[in-house]
């Protein structure tokens, strides 16, 4: 059993106060070509799945979103393009390279007025309680400490019937799929990483990640423990993302 003092970073254990900055040190050294690895990892699938997820937001004019590990503002872009100018969305992540890429990104696309940036850590959030109407982390909880604390912080700052939706790498339901998932996620991937980023390192540890990730179930489970109702999912091809969501009602 690992020390209740560590905790996976990867297939690794590290002390619990410095994964944080282990992960930092992955997005500071990927976020320059962030956007290029997503489209080349997932052939251009990972707009599909955040397209998918904005559906099942439900979000509407006037209303008031949260995006959680924003990265570059794919959610958040759509987010602030359907809630309007009466609406808001907060556009955060906690690491600065990546809030900085994002925020010039959206500034460059003329994404502005109802779009709010700040750098934050998912398991302690700067918000009043009941104060959005939605809440999305898309590809973020993996890499947070206490993914517990996180999901009951999602749960604080909602409003009641307010929703919350996590996307996230997953695990796929079928043997063959899993054995050549895995096969690209440790050959392909970190060469990938190596060639276009620069980085081979940073990759081997978002496959690593991705394995150490909760199941389906377990995830489900774990956003129901922090008070979250009517929980479900929705796999992804064939399981290797999913979107779970949960309801503050």
């Amino acid at each position: 059993m690992p020390d209740e003092k560590t905790t996976h970073f990867g297939y690794k254990q590290v002390p619990v106060g410095e994964k944080a900055d282990h992960v930092r040190e992955v997005f500071d050294s990927v976020a320059s070509r962030y956007d290029v690895m997503n489209d080349l990892m997932s052939m251009g699938v990972h707009r599909l799945w955040k397209r998918h997820t904005v559906e099942l937001a439900g979000v509407r004019r006037g209303q008031r979103v949260l995006d959680l590990a924003a990265g570059t503002g794919d959610l958040s872009e759509r987010f602030a393009g359907i809630v309007g100018m009466e609406g808001e969305v907060v556009f955060t992540d906690i690491n600065a390279a990546m809030l900085t890429r994002g925020r010039d990104r959206l500034m460059d696309a003329g994404v502005a007025g109802n779009l709010h940036y700040a750098q934050v850590n998912a398991e302690a959030l700067p918000f009043p309680d009941n104060h959005f109407d939605c809440i999305t982390i898309g590809f973020g909880l993996r890499n947070v400490t206490n993914k517990q604390r996180a999901l009951e912080e999602m749960f604080r700052v909602l409003r009641p019937g307010g929703r919350a939706l996590v996307l996230e790498f997953s695990h796929p339901g079928s043997l063959p799929l899993r054995k050549a998932y895995d096969l690209y996620s440790f050959s392909v991937l970190p060469a990938l990483g190596r060639l276009i980023a620069g980085d081979a390192d940073s990759y081997r540890y978002l496959a690593e990640s991705i394995r150490m990730h909760p199941d389906q179930e377990t995830l489900r489970t774990m956003m129901e423990q922090a008070g979250l109702e009517r929980c479900d999912f929705f796999n992804l091809n064939g399981g290797i993302v999913a979107i779970h969501r949960g309801y503050k009602l």
